[in-house]
């Protein structure tokens, strides 16, 4: 088995939006380089089954909290509710709710760079319908150019972007160390349950350390669960448990999909249809049309009262209707997408929708796939995503505190949900 070189390329995306040389340098030199603040316009009241908290946590994956909250408080984990997952290396803000719990069986928790503030009580469930988007405050650091050519490549940058930004789905999607989410959903998607499940148990990476990568390969080879039980981390949970449902269970593979959490079983499927919309998307911009206008063909969806793309609001552009579609693009309330592919996926036609069915094509997608007929809990019809993201970033240049004669810039911008703010950071840095 040869070992996956980690890029852009890894994850669909192909290209550049900008023309502009990068800054370079690195993120997340600490964690706090990293800031994440969820906008909701939720208002909590004083009674409800929920108990409400603002959680802001460092460097936990939300998953891994979530099981951990319920171990100690003893509860079921379909008790919790959030809106969003955030990035793990990052300090993070957001709200979650617990039912029937009080705020002093919450007191009794104690985990390390975690606060958990109770700050109401509802009976409404957080959930992802509640979130906005997200601020972010992400400081750029070890850069190799002075100042002034730092600030005049992220101004020149920021010009390039004042339409917007390819809504590419970031790294976070698939994994940044270990990119393998999307090649578990992919085996899924052909009926390869066993596949998918080793390959997320078992299969290396190169940018793990070796003792990790060691334990991996030799369970991918031997298919020795047991031993990978006394090899592999304590705080690999999601692999143990599945090992654990295999011993007991052997060639259940589907069964220890199940042992894990339904958000999380969601997020292969996902991230493969994330991947199949990222290299839509960049055949797109390839081909030389634009993000930010609607061609003959394509499919845009309308602004809700959020002012938020409602994807369930979809109509095609013809010649009939093209100029005052683009009038709508232009005015931020109509968005052109691109398709999270389903079994009931809608194609654009014209010249956008021969570059959707070509990537289809090109990776032999059975469409059909997406029931998962040995998982159906997992199928998707499909839907249609906008393909630019606005945003409007405050930023400072300055000498880098952490690393002598280098530069820093501190970017902060607010990003509507569903976006990444790494697709941003791609272009700034290159």
């Amino acid at each position: 088995m040869e070992d996956i070189i980690i890029s852009d390329e890894t994850i669909g995306i192909s290209l550049y939006c900008t023309k502009t040389p990068g800054i370079g340098g690195v993120i997340r030199q600490e964690i706090e380089d990293f800031f994440v603040e969820e906008l909701t316009n939720r208002i909590e009241n004083t009674n409800g089954q929920y108990l409400i908290a603002e959680l802001t946590k460092k460097n936990w994956d939300i998953h891994h909290l979530v099981r951990d909250l319920a171990r100690i408080l003893r509860i079921s984990q379909s008790r919790f509710g959030w809106a969003g997952t955030k990035d793990k290396r990052a300090i993070t803000k957001q709200k979650i709710c617990i039912w029937d719990l009080s705020e002093a069986e919450l007191a009794k928790v104690n985990l390390k760079d975690i606060e958990l503030k109770p700050i109401g009580r509802s009976n409404k469930k957080v959930s992802l319908g509640d979130l906005w988007g997200n601020r972010f405050r992400i400081t750029i650091r070890n850069i190799e150019l002075s100042p002034e050519e730092t600030r005049a490549r992220v101004d020149t940058i920021t010009k390039e972007l004042e339409i917007g930004a390819p809504n590419f789905f970031g790294v976070q999607r698939f994994g940044e160390n270990r990119p393998v989410t999307h090649v578990v959903g992919e085996a899924m998607l052909r009926g390869e349950i066993k596949e998918a499940a080793l390959t997320y148990i078992a299969r290396p990476f190169p940018e793990e350390n070796e003792e990790i990568r060691k334990a991996r390969q030799f369970v991918w080879e031997t298919g020795d669960f047991k031993e990978g039980l006394k090899i592999y981390p304590i705080h690999f949970q999601y692999e143990r448990a599945m090992m654990n449902h295999l011993i007991a269970h052997p060639d259940d593979y589907a069964g220890a999909f199940r042992a894990l959490s339904p958000k999380l079983m969601e997020l292969f499927l996902h991230a493969y249809q994330s991947y199949i919309f990222n290299r839509i998307l960049s055949r797109r911009i390839e081909s030389g049309m634009s993000i930010d206008e609607a061609f003959d063909g394509d499919i845009v969806c309308f602004k809700n009262e959020m002012g938020l793309p409602d994807h369930s609001r979809l109509q095609k552009v013809t010649f009939g209707n093209l100029d005052g579609i683009n009038n709508l693009v232009n005015r931020g309330r109509a968005f052109v997408t691109a398709p999270i592919v389903g079994y009931d996926t809608q194609f654009a036609q014209g010249a956008t929708g021969e570059i959707e069915q070509a990537i289809v094509a090109e990776l032999k997608v059975d469409l059909e796939g997406f029931k998962v007929p040995t998982m159906p809990e997992l199928s998707s019809k499909g839907l249609r995503r906008e393909i630019i993201v606005p945003f409007k970033p405050e930023l400072s240049v300055e000498e880098d505190e952490l690393n002598i004669g280098k530069t820093k810039v501190v970017l902060g911008f607010s990003l509507q949900k569903g976006s990444y703010a790494t697709t941003i950071l791609r272009e700034y840095m290159k």
